[in-house]
């Protein structure tokens, strides 16, 4: 059966958001690695313009004050909301981190860097917004499609309120990471609202058909075990994520610390988190071949899938040996930080996969022996 229009309109579009999220993560990991970060210190302006100036003559002398003034007035509004709300510590650590108080210089090249990756982030609120509407029609063909798609939206919108106070509280750590968190929230819904509407509603794969005539009688015993592993790989590369923030953290006071110079002694510097994290990566590793021992006799898409998981995953385990031993190469780093990404949405749409198919397995299963 050929897909109506709305459902072709709708994989477009929910597809080029996805790899549009992925290309502004892959910008702003750029902006990290060149420190780039501040380089607005208002939002969503940039030094009070819609077109970010090029050269210092055209700031106030006193423009360092101004912005400071703005964040500090900005983050004590915030920190008294966050207060009221019962997380007092999280306030506290908004004025206990050692850059609320400093001001960063203009530097044209870094101003431009993160003028774009905000252009890149508006133009994917579009993209989010154009989903949301052509999926409209699934409130009645698939209402899980239509509400994915229309949270989705609505968390963009969240994404950027918390993008803006990345900015004001100078890149404090835990706003950081819960931009990034949120981010792969965001991927993950998009990517099970294209995949959900990849299939037709009644469509039982011809896999699932063929995998249970070769299955033994403890086969849902066995899926489930199959499907937690899958989950498991999910969440650890999900935390493996989130601590490779706090090491991108780490690397930035360390190089605060040797003003920039040394660079191959920042690695034998970083604290317990880097340890952790290069640790993890192991388990990762270990969790995702097996479990692509484990799907390779299927056939088809899930072991399309799967491929390009470990594809993926090996070119992250080369990215992450360069940053640990040539020195954490800048062009590496937003390389490294895609490529998890990327592995992050291939285990999910593996586990989709997989649940799909045990859910058609047991669908045939249960068919009377005439259907």
């Amino acid at each position: 059966m050929q897909p109506t229009g709305f459902v072709r309109r709708f994989r477009f579009w929910s597809v080029l958001t996805v790899c549009s999220i992925y290309l502004l993560i892959l910008v702003g990991g750029v902006v990290r690695a060149s420190g780039s970060g501040m380089g607005c210190p208002d939002w969503p302006k940039c030094f009070g313009q819609w077109v970010p100036p090029t050269d210092i003559s055209q700031l106030p002398a006193d423009y360092k004050q101004v912005y400071l003034a703005q964040r500090v007035k900005k983050n004590q509004k915030l920190a008294r909301t966050l207060a009221s709300m019962g997380f007092r510590q999280v306030a506290g650590e908004i004025f206990a981190h050692p850059t609320q108080y400093v001001e960063t210089d203009f530097n044209a090249t870094k101003t431009w860097i993160e003028y774009v990756n905000r252009l890149v982030g508006v133009l994917i609120g579009i993209f989010v917004f154009i989903t949301a509407v052509v999926a409209l029609p699934y409130w009645r063909r698939d209402r899980p499609v239509f509400w994915l798609a229309v949270g989705g939206w609505l968390l963009t919108g969240v994404q950027g309120w918390l993008g803006s106070l990345v900015v004001s509280t100078n890149l404090l750590p835990i706003m950081v990471t819960i931009h990034m968190g949120l981010a792969l929230l965001i991927v993950a819904m998009l990517l099970y609202a294209a995949d959900r509407a990849r299939q037709q509603p009644t469509e039982v794969s011809p896999m699932a058909a063929e995998w249970t005539a070769i299955q033994p009688a403890t086969a849902p015993v066995a899926a489930q075990g199959l499907r937690l592993l899958l989950w498991i790989a999910l969440l650890v590369t999900f935390v493996q994520i989130v601590l490779g923030t706090q090491v991108r953290e780490q690397v930035d006071h360390v190089a605060a610390a040797t003003g920039y110079l040394q660079r191959d002694t920042w690695v034998s510097q970083l604290g317990d988190v880097f340890k952790v994290h290069r640790s993890l990566s192991i388990l990762v590793v270990l969790l995702n071949a097996y479990a692509a021992y484990l799907l390779w006799p299927l056939a088809g898409r899930l072991r399309s899938i799967m491929a390009a998981v470990l594809a993926v995953l090996a070119a992250e385990v080369l990215a992450g040996v360069s940053l640990a031993y040539l020195a954490l190469p800048a062009v590496i780093q937003p390389v490294h930080l895609t490529l998890a990404t990327l592995l992050f949405g291939g285990q999910f749409l593996a586990l989709l996969a997989y649940h799909r198919l045990v859910r058609g397995t047991q669908s045939v299963r249960l068919r009377p022996a005439h259907a």
